[in-house]
């Protein structure tokens, strides 16, 4: 699978944060289908690591890097769900587009390059991405310093033990610790 190809399934999460901001779905309908996602994730991922099951579904959605650990559409889906789970909406559904819809635009602009942190052109565009994203919900402070933890969480690579920590786990609370934050601050 292309990158593009990957990039848009990333994107396709979007529905379930946009289901709830279209009027087809409420919070709480929104945060059962998070939950249910990620039970379907844990699960594909027992099955995959604990299991051996190959699956060619597989190969288009993990990197390389991943075949050991758990996948970054797993760790997308649990902190994703977690934000929405602690957070109101007017929180969540910024945080989670900032995944969903940040992050692909943050990668199509890096080159590829594994970098410990991403180069000030790919950092701009995710800001601009996610704050963006975060103005129709939250006041411009809070949208700010949400972009800001956005792109702290997506284009600087932390490694612990030599596991570098993926940012499909670290962009949605980050996001979300930065517009909490913020609405405290308009507060």
């Amino acid at each position: 699978m292309s990158e593009l190809q990957r990039r848009l399934v990333h994107a396709s999460g979007s529905v379930v944060p946009l289901a709830y901001v279209a009027g087809i779905a409420t919070w709480p309908q929104v945060r059962v289908v998070a939950v249910a996602g990620t039970l379907l994730a844990l699960g594909l991922e027992a099955l995959r690591l604990l299991a051996g099951f190959d699956h060619p579904f597989y190969d288009r959605l993990t990197r390389e890097y991943e075949q050991e650990n758990l996948a970054g559409y797993a760790l997308y889906a649990i902190s994703g769900t977690v934000v929405m789970l602690l957070t109101p909406p007017e929180v969540g559904v910024p945080a989670v587009l900032m995944l969903t819809l940040g992050d692909p635009v943050s990668g199509l602009l890096s080159t590829g390059e594994l970098r410990t942190v991403k180069r000030p052109r790919v950092l701009v565009g995710m800001f601009l991405t996610c704050l963006v994203l975060a103005l129709p919900f939250v006041p411009p402070v809070a949208a700010v310093l949400g972009a800001v933890g956005a792109t702290i969480a997506d284009g600087v690579k932390p490694i612990i033990r030599g596991y570098v920590i993926d940012d499909n786990l670290t962009i949605p609370p980050a996001a979300a610790a930065g517009l909490l934050v913020g609405l405290r601050v308009v507060a």
